[in-house]
């Protein structure tokens, strides 16, 4: 009798989430129960899953309304007809047209109009929803000649009358007004909640027909969904037998040229792995994804193939990926095993900059009817929770940022926090928007609208309503196209070299660089900052401790520096195997077979499903189960349970002592997480490879192209930094000599007109636009002439130092300039046939002191070029001890000096602790450890250069500085102010540093994890 129930899917409405309203319906005697959501489908197939679990007979549809109104109610008789819902929805999303009043072309719905929209003839699928609160109104009314085509309307929108109170909440957030604003139009009645069948029915006792319909609806409507079917296109030929051929033809092609003609152990692997995939009919996978590529090379764009297909020798013969699985004895069934259903997982990065040619030409080629990105819904968090109900509630912006960046155990306790609190609480896990996926993309064999609606969000391709979880679940498997900024950073830097050195460099033969002498000696030592993946510091401090000097080592190092791998101990541990590869023992047998090349250590996916497997004995298809259950894959607890349970199961029966399999245990579940696979990690490796070959031998141009991608772990002073420290002379923004973005002429280094800030974007834009089209600046006052700019904007160039070329002192510019810009009239500008020579100002000598023009730097590019920051300092001391001397004063307590560039916050259970890393005055980097302890007593005070005080700690020849005092040194007074004693300290306490904070438990000391060491003996348990 429930033909129209809301769920918390109908976004800032439904208060219910799709398990509980299913729960309720059974509690309530319900056999049929309709999911009709507002403009929306995502909770269909939730819905559809509970109810044949819990008995229940589900219909689906949708509710329709058009800026709040609701127009009608859509019931799909069948499957078909959720599709025409859907496509009637996506009409509308995507071509952004009015909802019409009275629907068409349905042949496979119902539809139930309310009393306000009725229409005046109603067709063989369309009924009258009449609500127990309106039947009054069928006496003596012209409705009551319709009551043959009505049937019951019990909307379902809340339980209690709290989730009420709460309802009438989301509306004023959707609305943005304070509840009391509220009007009754604005949320729904008291009235719509589930009731006892029984009751409900009584209210229409004397309307038989009107019961009658409504059951007549609930028997023609059913949702009988194939969820096992695959749903992504089938073939990317005609046949799955011409697939074949294209596939084998392709991967014998690509093997000649990875292998040569005579590589039998290739061969073998190509034609084990290609009858897998024709077994399993993945081959139109493979050559979709191939096709892709195809276009990207045609394209001349650099990519990254990872994922579990780079486990793939195929893949890597058609050039999806770069990865040689031999050589890495890659784990095929990772990649493809027998008892899997879903096709491998294919993520594919290119620059931010190319991926939309990318995305248009997928949405193209494989025809927009049929492509979609994959949804995602975005939840409630505990900020946007506590601010939207702080607006709700009447609360000014001072104390809405006050609460949302506290604990709400520290909110100061009154009525209003009492609501705020209490509703926040019932708000979490609750969905608050639908948006995009960041990559994954959805290729269907029959239109994409027959199994979802469609939205348009403002990047500008249709998404689909539901998320990822839910289309793995009804069959589809999607595509990952991702984009990075550090294949901008690969692309730009080959471009300006043969721009600024004429020569070619073919990076994509990754054989020039893997292994390179000169990118594994930088990776030893950790030069590596600009370096994809491998330049935060944890990962430098990790590469120099495992003296990392190959390419095996790295694809290691890569998933080694995962979080969970630090979780479970086996970072540390891993460490110390590898540098004391003599003095532990494998502590059972089947690790030093399975997992020989990393100590006995689990340090990748696989790992567990080679341990799952080998160990315990679970079947590939379990051991799959459970890494993707440890990886936060899998949506089933109850399957996840029972592999568990197989899991210790399965050791007792092998007789190993418990102690031994709750170890492993413990190691699987603590780590797999937060660990990549291994195809995974070797394609991160190659590509830290290409950029460490690139900072090697031409690290300016690699700077440069690092720089002018805006990505990277550091902010934008330090990849100066790098670029100065690798010869380069870096000169601030120059009218006549910079870009938009920054620019490189031999060694010389111009900064772009983009890093001042506060420079409008347009007019950085504008500049060097004009210039190539007009010629040169030959003055302040030409450049006033032909640039449409103010007095603000010319004074900020003026004191970035963008016209000394003319050999003015910036003070005799300024003044220039305002005497120009008091009379001048813009619509002038550039009208002159003849250009005026430029009037001689006749002014006072004007003195400036050396530092001004470091000081307007770090006001305006947020760093100093014309001084370091050592220069600016009050004292000429500069420390006892520089980086390069570190490791021998291990044990030590010295002084050094550090100009801060990032700290880390680390939650330990004593408190927080943070990591710091310094230049010293030499220009070389050292890393820092400040315990709780001692930044209760010596915090740190924003960015600038401290003197600090600590004992020198070397780590398997990595040396850091543990710090016990520290304080920071003032530079000397800003001469811009020297007569203002507020301004003149001012500016350095405004200098950058960048401050990371880590959001999770603190770890398991080493003590307290207790990895072992040692075999462990087999006893009868």
């Amino acid at each position: 009798m429930y033909l129209n129930c809301h769920s918390y899917h109908s976004l800032r409405y439904g208060t219910i989430p799709v398990e509980d309203l299913v729960q309720l319906a059974k509690e309530n005697g319900v056999q049929a129960l309709a999911l009709t959501d507002i403009n929306c489908s995502t909770g269909v197939y939730d819905f559809a899953l509970d109810c044949i679990a819990a008995g229940i007979k589900p219909i689906v549809g949708i509710e329709f309304r058009q800026d709040h109104q609701l127009l009608f109610i859509g019931l799909a008789k069948n499957v078909k007809g959720f599709g025409e819902l859907c496509r009637l929805l996506t009409k509308h999303h995507l071509e952004k047209t009015p909802l019409p009043p009275c629907p068409f072309d349905l042949q496979n719905c119902f539809v139930i109009y309310p009393l306000h929209n009725v229409p005046q003839i109603l067709r063989e699928y369309e009924y009258i929803g009449i609500r127990p609160e309106q039947l009054s109104k069928l006496i003596r009314s012209p409705l009551s000649d319709k009551r043959q085509r009505m049937v019951i309307l019990q909307p379902v929108t809340f339980r209690v009358k709290k989730e009420h109170n709460l309802h009438r909440i989301l509306r004023a957030v959707e609305k943005n007004v304070i509840l009391s604003k509220l009007t009754e139009e604005d949320y729904c009645a008291t009235t719509e909640k589930m009731l006892p069948i029984d009751e409900l029915l009584s209210y229409y006792k004397e309307y038989p027909v009107i019961i009658k319909n409504t059951e007549y609806l609930l028997d023609a409507c059913s949702f009988d969904f194939d969820f096992k079917t695959p749903k992504n296109k089938k073939y990317y030929t005609k046949s799955r037998y011409s697939d074949k051929l294209l596939l084998e033809s392709l991967a014998y092609e690509g093997l000649k040229k990875r292998y040569g003609a005579t590589n039998k152990e290739a061969l073998a692997r190509v034609n084990k792995e290609l009858e897998v995939i024709d077994r399993l009919a993945f081959s139109g996978y493979f050559l979709i994804t191939w096709d892709i590529i195809r276009y990207s090379n045609s394209r001349g764009f650099l990519h990254i193939g990872r994922g579990s297909g780079a486990n793939s020798i195929v893949s890597y013969c058609l050039g999806i990926t770069d990865i040689c699985p031999i050589e890495l004895n890659l784990y095929f069934e990772r990649f493809l095993n027998p008892s899997r259903t879903s096709p491998p997982d294919f993520d594919i990065d290119w620059s931010w900059k190319e991926r939309d040619d990318i995305l248009n030409y997928i949405f193209k080629r494989f025809d927009a009817a049929h492509t979609a990105f994959t949804g995602t819904i975005a939840m409630f968090k505990y900020r946007s929770i506590i601010r939207e109900l702080g607006k709700v509630f009447g609360l000014p912006k001072e104390e809405l940022d006050a609460l949302a960046t506290s604990s709400m155990a520290s909110h100061q306790k009154n009525s209003v926090t009492k609501y705020v609190h209490e509703y926040g609480l019932m708000l979490e896990k609750y969905p608050n928007q639908r948006s995009m996926h960041s990559c994954g993309i959805l290729i269907s064999e029959e239109p994409i609208t027959n199994y979802m609606a469609l939205e348009l969000p403002p990047k500008g391709f249709p998404t689909a309503q539901i998320d990822m979880h839910i289309t793995e679940a009804i069959g589809f498997e999607k595509f990952d196209i991702l984009s990075q900024r550090g294949i901008g950073h690969i692309n730009d830097t080959v471009k300006l070299i043969e721009q600024n050195r004429g020569e070619k460099v073919n990076i994509r033969d990754v054989r020039i660089c893997k292994d390179e002498a000169r990118a594994n000696e930088y990776l030893k030592t950790g030069k590596t900052l600009g370096c994809f993946y491998v330049e935060s510091p944890a990962m430098r401090g990790l590469l120099r401790r495992l003296k990392c000097d190959s390419y095996k080592v790295l694809v290691a190092a890569s998933s080694v520096i995962r979080p969970g791998v630090a979780k479970s101990g086996m970072l540390r541990e891993y460490i110390f195997r590898h540098n004391n590869p003599k003095s532990f023992e494998y502590f059972h047998p089947v690790f030093e077979q399975q997992l020989g090349e990393t100590y006995g250590v689990m340090v990748y996916q696989e790992d567990v499903i080679k341990i799952a497997h080998h160990f315990a004995g679970l079947d590939l298809a379990d051991a799959d189960i459970l890494r993707r259950a440890m990886s936060g894959k899998t949506r089933s607890l109850k399957e996840f349970e029972g592999v568990r349970n197989h899991f210790f199961e399965n050791c007792k029966a092998k007789g190993y002592p418990e102690q031994l399999s709750l170890e492993v245990y413990r190691q699987i579940e603590s780590f797999a997480g937060y660990s990549f696979c291994k195809a995974h990690s070797a394609s991160y490796a190659v590509e830290s490879y290409q950029s460490l070959y690139l900072k090697a031998y031409y690290p300016i141009e690699f700077m440069v192209a690092v720089i002018n991608n805006f990505g990277g772990f550091y902010r934008t002073e330090v990849y100066f930094h790098e670029a100065r420290m690798a010869g380069a002379t870096i000169s601030q923004p120059c009218v006549n000599k910079s870009d938009f973005n920054t620019t490189l002429y031999g060694k010389e280094i111009f900064i772009g007109f983009v890093h001042i800030q506060n420079l409008e974007e347009r007019i950085a834009q504008f500049i060097p636009e004009e210039r190539i089209k007009n010629g040169l600046y030959t003055s302040l006052e030409n450049f006033i002439e032909r640039v449409p700019a103010g007095i603000e904007t010319i004074q900020l160039l003026i004191y970035i130092g963008a016209f000394r070329f003319t050999k003015q002192s910036k003070n005799e510019l300024v003044l220039k300039a305002r005497m120009m810009l008091a009379n001048f009239k813009p619509e002038y500008r550039g009208l002159l046939l003849l250009a005026e020579p430029p009037r001689d100002y006749r002014l006072p000598p004007l003195l400036r002191s050396p530092f001004e023009d470091a000081f307007d730097e770090i006001e305006l590019l947020g760093f100093p070029v014309s001084s370091s920051p050592f220069d600016l300092l009050e004292t000429n001391y500069r420390g006892d001890v520089k980086t390069k001397d570190l490791v021998s004063y291990a044990g030590q307590t010295v002084r050094m000096l550090g100009y801060l560039i990032c700290r880390k916050h680390v939650p330990t259970k004593q408190g927080l602790m943070n990591f710091g890393t310094w230049i010293d005055s030499e220009g070389e980097y050292f890393d820092s450890t400040h315990f709780a302890r001692c930044l209760q007593q010596y915090p740190f005070l924003g960015g600038g250069c401290y003197l600090l005080l600590g004992k020198v700690d070397v780590d398997h020849g990595f040396a850091t500085l543990t710090v016990e005092k520290m304080a920071k040194l003032p530079f000397v007074p800003d001469p811009r102010y020297a007569d203002d004693k507020d301004r003149k300290y001012r500016t350095q306490q405004n200098m950058k540093e960048d401050v990371s904070v880590t959001h999770r438990a603190p770890y398991p000391s080493e003590a307290e994890i207790g990895l072992p060491r040692y075999k462990m003996r087999e006893e009868k348990s």
